[in-house]
Parts: C-alpha cells; structure tokens; sequence
C-alpha cells in the first residue's frame, strides 16, 4: 500500500486550446448547493486574521488536499459521458473575438491563492477568477470549500488573492461570499464533482498613508477573468496554473507555494480512485503536489490576453511509479451540470464592504 496522497492545490504549468460555443444544455433538474461563505459584517474579522503581523497566518497555511489511500487507477477504457453539445463561455474581454497572438507565455492575472481555515488549522488551495455578469467569480475545487472530514461545513475565514507572490496581494484581497457547488458533492461527497464556484466581495487594499481601507473593485474589473468550456472532447491540451507548496514523498521542497507554476499536456480519460468515490475524473502527466489543489485548466490559453476557457480544476494527485516523486494531477470533467452550477452562481452581485471612512462592513442594501 502506497502513503496516502494529497490533492494539489496550485502549480507552475503553461499554454493551451479549444473549439467555438455552442448550445446551452438544458438542466433537468436542480444540481447546486449554496453556502454562506461570509457576511459584510463578518470580513474585518477575517481580513485582520490574514493581514495582522504582516501576513504571518498566510505565510503559515498547509497545502490543502483530498486524502487517498492509493494512487489514483489509470483506466484504459471509456470516454466521459458529455450529457450536451460542447459549450463555452467567453473570457472577459473576450466577448468579441481577438486576434492578438504572441511568442512568449505569460502567467494569468486571474489565477491566485486560496486561504482558509478548518478549526485552528490554516490551509491553501488554489483557483481563479471567472467570467460572471458582476465580474465577481472565482473557480476551484470543491475540497476548497467544504470540510469533507466536518460532513460537508463549510471552511472559514475563505479568501482569495489573485496574483499572490511571495506573500503580496498586488490586486487586493477578495472576501468569499457565497459558495456553489454540485449536489451530489455537498451531499455524497462525490469527487467526480469535485468543483466549486464562489462569489466574492470587491478586493480590498490597505492605504498606507491614510491609514484606512480602500475598496479596489470588483475581481474581474482588476485581473480579468477565464471564459469556461464544458461537454469538450478529452484530449485537446491544457495549461495548468497553481501553487504547489507541498513536499514530494522522498522528501524534497521542490515547491515553496509562494509563486505560481504551470504544466501544459494533453489530458487523458478516464481515472478512478474508489477511496475518494472517483470513477471518471481526467488525468494529467504533472508534478505538481498539495497546494495546487482548485488551480484552473485552461483550453486555448493566449498568452497574448491570458485568458482562455477553464474546461477543469485540480482535484487529486499522486506518484504513479512509486518513486516518491508526484506525477499525475486530476479534474473532474465539466459536463452541462457543471455549467448548471457555474449559471446558478453567475447572475449574483456581491458589491463592496468598505465604508466611506475606510472602515469595513455592510455600506450598501442590495436585493439580488
């Protein structure tokens, strides 16, 4: 029996691909489960946790994964069962189409950390903004957002920082509001559904000067955001961007989980993993570890805008050889209940929690 796993919650990966929109799947029935992440009232608590002592907490998160008792199984057999026509939704600022194209492969903006905590204990994942009708949208894993080990309560003091480097937050740290994930994850903890959209509050800055805080906007007005591709053909090539922090198994920090890496592969199916209730999750040829768990996988990434279409997130992970080296990462595939998840999240206004005087809380009524 090999050590149990971690699912990677962010990792160094580069470049990508994809095909045209397409019709919308109809939903036959509802899909999501919401929960309340954190009220207006409640963020100056948790913007003070993660900011006081010059970011010690988030300098002292763990990679957060899914534990399994083994290496995920490679099947040789099958195909994902799309339950559509392939689909996708633009980018933003790709509603209209643009020809822009370079040599070079530039990170996303849209891509950071994720922190949180379960009980005392400080965590990370990864994840990244998403295309939404208020700009306000971030995708990841579902293990990202609920506590498996607390039957399904949510983590708190949620927090995402787009572009985190080295400890610094360059477009403002984003409160999670409301979090969206499928059904039958929240309730039977099914890793094929491994995956989680969450709505933010406006970023929020620090005013050296004044003193106070400033409110910076909202997420997508800042970083941009990933359009999203579901029912797509396995086998088109991806980038993967995250933050690996974790050690591999024979020890070795190859990952500090303080900058932002990528993979780029051709994704293959089916894996399965009964530990984790996997039967058909995808796999790529990758090295990242715990920490990069909800990092985003890109089609037809262009370096030129760093934007492309989220068709995965990373879920599991684990060294297929026994080496003690982690070379396989996993997403669920995205099906029409996937983007069902991803609708009923996108039409919802988070707005601002900074008051006029630079003081945190509610500044604003708003029915949604």
């Amino acid at each position: 029996m090999k050590k149990r796993m971690l699912l990677p919650l962010g990792g160094a990966v580069v470049a990508a691909g994809l095909t045209a929109a397409a019709a919308v799947p109809v939903q036959a029935a509802p899909t999501t489960s919401t929960a309340k992440l954190s009220s207006a009232a409640g963020a100056a608590d948790i913007l003070t946790f993660w900011t006081e002592d010059n970011g010690a907490n988030l300098k002292a998160a763990d990679p957060y994964g899914v534990e399994h008792k083994s290496v995920p199984k490679l099947v040789s057999k099958g195909a994902p069962a799309a339950d559509g026509k392939p689909g996708v939704v633009p980018a933003i600022g790709d509603e209209k189409k643009s020809t822009a194209k370079t040599k070079n492969v530039n990170l996303p903006k849209t891509v950071g950390r994720v922190f949180f905590t379960i009980g005392n204990d400080l965590y990370s994942c990864s994840a990244s903004s998403i295309q939404s009708q208020y700009r306000n949208l971030v995708a990841t894993a579902g293990h990202c957002v609920y506590d498996l080990d607390g039957n399904g309560a949510t983590v708190k003091r949620w927090i995402f920082i787009p572009g985190y480097y080295d400890g610094k937050a360059p477009w403002g740290i984003y409160v999670g509001k409301q979090a969206f994930t499928h059904y039958d994850f929240d309730v039977y903890e099914d890793g094929d559904r491994d995956y989680a959209f969450v709505t933010v509050y406006n970023g929020i800055g620090w005013d050296h000067e004044k003193k106070v805080w400033v409110d910076l906007g909202a997420l997508g007005k800042n970083v941009g955001g990933q359009g999203l591709a579901y029912n797509q053909k396995v086998g088109a090539p991806v980038f993967v961007f995250g933050y690996p922090a974790a050690p591999h198994d024979d020890g070795d920090y190859a990952w500090s989980g303080e900058k932002l890496k990528w993979c780029y592969g051709k994704p293959f199916f089916p894996v399965a993993e009964a530990s984790v209730k996997v039967e058909e999750q995808i796999g790529l040829k990758c090295a990242m570890t715990g920490g990069s768990s909800g990092g985003p996988w890109i089609l037809k990434y262009s370096s030129a805008r760093r934007v492309g279409y989220i068709n995965g997130v990373t879920s599991l992970g684990g060294d297929t050889d026994d080496n003690g080296r982690s070379d396989l990462i996993t997403s669920p595939y995205f099906d029409g209940e996937t983007y069902g998840v991803y609708k009923a999240a996108y039409p919802l206004w988070s707005g601002s929690i900074v008051r006029k005087d630079g003081s945190l809380g509610i500044t604003e009524a708003r029915s949604e």
